[in-house]
């Protein structure tokens, strides 16, 4: 398994302090750079990387090192310097190197290292033939097996995050019409932000099962590697079997709460991005967003300023945001940010986490509701409730799917379509009128998060909005 190993500091490391790591192989390894100088490398002679080390981020988020890490002893809290190093598979002193520069870093600035278990000082002596270890074929230091369909990851760690390697290595996989595929033991679980990456065909989460074997970690499909990838393997019916092990957990007490909701804003100078999605979190949360980044960790502080003006310097290409909020709230959004020909919009992914004792605030979704459609450019918003944990992380078992809880018809989308069709679904309930007659959005109460034949509900409610829009054009 891959080893990766975080340096946890209160200052930043400097140059001379990353070097003196580096030494942790002696003198006779050489460094090397990648991504502008964003990536260090500690290499054998003739060039075979060892160690790549991710330049330094400083989290200023509060409990986000405990959300990826843990609770565990020694785990600081922000702000602090993470520095993150990853060790190759192919060599076996790879992970024993990650561990002293990380134990150098550490010990230099009076820090600590995750996981502690690997921290050391000493010098590792290479061992390894390196002739004998293959080139990799990707200078992409995530990827552990490239094949010409598969870019394949290997983690160990027991939470996997959404981190900048992961990004990278999932983007140049997309580019290069790969599969991004993740292998980890079956006691890491995801989180949100990594799962919706993985959620594109033909991409998986490959658990390696030492009683199992292979299987998907969201689908639950027997899987064998085949042809270059992880695919599943089926019967002579062409079926697919699920492994015993993806069965579901006995206790399904905790719940998340999901707001799915799309805003259009006009591309104006005066623009200012997020404010939809801070307008949720206040609403349901009563505070607004604790952080936001491009990967995990998060470490920025909320700002819709910074965030506006890092999509309007990407585009017109989209941006991708994961947002967090505060430690006694567990909640997460996803966030992507596209300039089309109708202006800009924000595709949002909202999710709460809810314990046993606690209730989910459905009554504040409606009011939230209007307040969107009034002032914030809302198109449609799908809330939905699930039996998933607390904690927002994804295990590998199964999981039920949502249930639709309501769903929102923004003013736009309101002018589209007939409005005595959007007033009048050939259904048992009443929509809900938001706003003055002249500015209408439309509320559809679907259930109280449940009830399953919502699903068929909001299937036949859609199609008849669908249907009216047609009809009107």
């Amino acid at each position: 398994m891959t080893k990766d190993v975080i340096a946890l500091t209160p200052k930043m490391p400097d140059l001379r302090t990353l070097l003196a790591g580096l030494y942790a192989g002696g003198p006779d390894l050489g460094v090397n750079t990648l991504a502008d100088g964003a990536v260090i490398q500690l290499c054998a002679p003739g060039g075979r990387p060892l160690v790549s080390v991710e330049a330094p981020i400083l989290v200023q988020v509060p409990g986000e090192t405990t959300r990826l890490l843990g609770a565990s002893p020694g785990v600081p809290d922000s702000p602090v310097w993470w520095t993150e190093a990853r060790a190759s598979t192919a060599v076996a002193e790879g992970g024993r190197l990650a561990g002293s520069f990380a134990g150098r870093l550490a010990t230099v600035l009076g820090g600590t290292v995750w996981p502690p278990e690997a921290a050391s000082t000493d010098v590792v002596p290479l061992t390894t033939d390196i002739s004998a270890v293959p080139v990799p074929a990707t200078s992409a230091p995530a990827v552990d097996v490239l094949t010409t369909k598969t870019a394949v990851v290997i983690q160990d760690r027991p939470l996997v995050t959404m981190t900048s390697w992961l990004s990278d290595a999932l983007r140049g996989a997309t580019a290069d019409d790969r599969a991004l595929q993740i292998v980890t033991p079956p006691t890491a679980r995801l989180t949100l932000p990594t799962r919706t990456a993985l959620l594109g065909h033909p991409n998986r989460w490959v658990i390696q099962d030492p009683d199992h074997g292979f299987y998907d970690g969201l689908s639950g499909a027997v899987l064998h590697w085949k042809g270059g990838t992880f695919t599943p393997i089926l019967d002579e019916n062409g079926t697919a079997s699920v492994a015993e092990a993806f069965a579901p957990p006995e206790d399904a007490s905790e719940r998340q709460l999901i707001l799915s909701l799309r805003t259009l804003h006009p591309a104006d100078k005066d623009l200012v991005l997020g404010r939809a999605l801070e307008t949720a979190w206040h609403t349901l949360t009563g505070t607004p967003p604790a952080g936001w980044s491009t990967a995990e960790p998060v470490n920025l502080p909320w700002s819709t300023r910074q965030l506006t003006d890092l999509a309007r310097a990407r585009a017109p290409q989209p941006t991708w945001l994961i947002v967090i909020g505060h430690p006694d709230r567990p909640a997460i959004a996803t966030v992507r940010i596209t300039r089309t020909p109708a202006g800009v919009e924000e595709d949002i992914t909202l999710t709460l986490g809810y314990g046993q004792d606690e209730t989910a605030p459905l009554d504040s979704i409606e009011p939230l509701a209007e307040s969107l459609c009034a002032e914030h450019g809302l198109t449609t918003m799908l809330t939905s409730l699930r039996s998933a944990r607390r904690d927002l992380t994804i295990p590998p078992h199964f999981e039920v799917p949502p249930i639709p809880v309501s769903f929102t018809l923004g003013r736009e989308a309101v002018r589209d379509i007939d409005l005595d069709q959007a007033l009048r679904p050939p259904l048992n309930f009443s929509p809900t009128q938001l706003g003055p007659t002249a500015q209408l959005a439309v509320h559809y109460p679907l259930g109280d998060g449940t009830d399953p034949h919502a699903w068929s509900t909001l299937q036949q409610l859609t199609q008849h909005l669908k249907q009216a829009a047609t009809d009107l054009a």
